[in-house]
């Protein structure tokens, strides 16, 4: 695709410029915002991988994948805001999953040592684990809040922080990995993923396509539910105190 006709393809952008004008939807700005956004980033991460696929340096594939972890965390942490070092837990949880997954591809040699598989494939399980974190940390904030007066009362009969909030726990990472659960169940019948069709238009032999699609939904399997555990479990400890109190309840203020 050369520049003329991604230029040409601006016309995407244009209809719903056009659409959000005429309903009065109030979605020009966002909508040209996200648009240069997305140009500029893609375009300047194109020329980055470019110089880091010729330079097959290791220090460039590791500063790849701490920019990352780094931009997922900052993205991520705003949902978790009320949880006590909310940070280091998501650093500490992409951390894992990404040497977990690359750990299994590379040691198996399931895809080959170098930039043009481990930088997409990073991006791929990192992008996924902070939007699972994400869905997660939205969906047990949204629990806590919501039973604190069954947590409080647990804790009043001699329960623990972890009996306590099991129940809050579960939900959130059976709701956070759900999207992921289900999507797989329709995936080559209601869509064919972004990388198979990308494969595919290149020119690739669509069998090899889709077993290098399956690899990547497998990838994305365990990050999703890897992903909701570990930081649920990182995390549910810091909403209790010293004396097994619900941090910030109604209780610990009043004393």
């Amino acid at each position: 695709m050369s520049f003329l006709t991604l230029s040409i393809s601006l016309l995407f952008v244009i209809i719903p410029l056009v659409l959000s004008k005429t309903l009065n939807l109030g979605l020009e700005k966002d909508t040209i915002i996200a648009s240069v956004r997305s140009i500029i980033q893609l375009l300047v991460v194109g020329y980055v991988l470019q110089f880091v696929f010729n330079s097959e340096n290791i220090i460039y594939i590791i500063l790849m994948v701490l920019l990352m972890i780094a931009a997922a965390t900052q993205n991520a942490h705003r949902k978790g805001a009320a949880i006590k070092g909310i940070i280091w837990k998501l650093i500490v949880t992409f951390t894992f999953v990404e040497v977990l997954t690359q750990t299994i591809l590379l040691g198996l040699n399931i895809t080959p040592a170098t930039a043009q598989y481990i930088i997409p494939i990073s991006g791929m399980v990192v992008g996924n684990s902070m939007v699972l974190s994400i869905l997660f940390l939205n969906r047990f904030t949204s629990e806590i809040e919501t039973h604190q007066d069954e947590t409080e009362l647990i804790l009043s009969l001699g329960g623990t922080p972890k009996q306590a909030i099991h129940t809050q726990l579960i939900a959130s990472i059976q709701a956070s990995t759900i999207p992921t659960i289900e999507s797989q169940k329709t995936i080559g019948l209601v869509q064919l993923p972004g990388m198979m069709s990308g494969q595919i238009i290149a020119g690739a032999d669509p069998v090899q396509a889709v077993l290098f699609q399956l690899l990547v939904l497998f990838l994305l399997l365990t990050t999703a539910v890897v992903t909701s555990i570990m930081l649920g479990y990182l995390s549910y400890p810091t909403l209790f105190n010293q004396r097994m109190q619900l941090a910030g309840s109604a209780v610990e203020r009043d004393e």
